[in-house]
């Protein structure tokens, strides 16, 4: 099997430094290494439609809870930030994708939804961005598929733990 460029690194690292102990790199750099190729090679079928990963994370939210959100429901859903939720937002209503409601009691409360063109776009998407992600994944096979988002699951799981008191503090 061929070296990957994190055991690459882990390998100058023990040449350097060999008393410093590089295991932690053999995830995290493996992840962040992981992530930053799949952002840009998972969001061909989003670019196509002209769509940002965290629009569509907008658009997908909406769908799969399928009611009515409000900006700041939104921004908990996708972990963004508020500012970040609202430009995505007015992008969104741009193309008509979402629509804004104000709420009946509390003119402030922006409530939001699909538009129908919403809707039948990330209906076509997704099952294309579903079968795309696929794809990248094909060569490791189901099992070891299963195995790395069980290993991953814990991980992020044990993170949003230490994480969230860390940040809490």
């Amino acid at each position: 099997m061929a070296e990957d460029i994190v055991a690459g690194v882990m390998r100058q690292w023990q040449q350097v430094l060999p008393e410093l102990d590089t295991a932690p790199m053999a995830v995290i750099g493996r992840l962040n290494r992981c992530s930053a190729l799949l952002q840009q090679a998972a969001d061909a079928p989003l670019r196509r439609e002209g769509l940002t990963r965290p629009e569509f994370d907008i658009l997908g939210t909406l769908r799969r809870t399928d009611r009515e959100l409000t900006p700041g429901r939104i921004a908990r859903e996708t972990f963004a930030s508020g500012a970040a939720v609202t430009k995505r937002l007015r992008q969104l209503e741009q193309r008509g994708l979402i629509a804004r409601r104000p709420d009946d009691r509390d003119r402030r409360v922006t409530h939001l939804s699909l538009t129908d063109e919403g809707r039948e776009l990330l209906d076509r998407l997704l099952p294309e961005q579903l079968g795309y992600e696929a794809a990248l994944l094909d060569g490791l096979g189901t099992r070891n598929q299963e195995r790395l988002a069980g290993s991953l699951g814990e991980l992020l799981v044990l993170l949003e733990g230490r994480l969230g008191s860390l940040l809490d503090s």
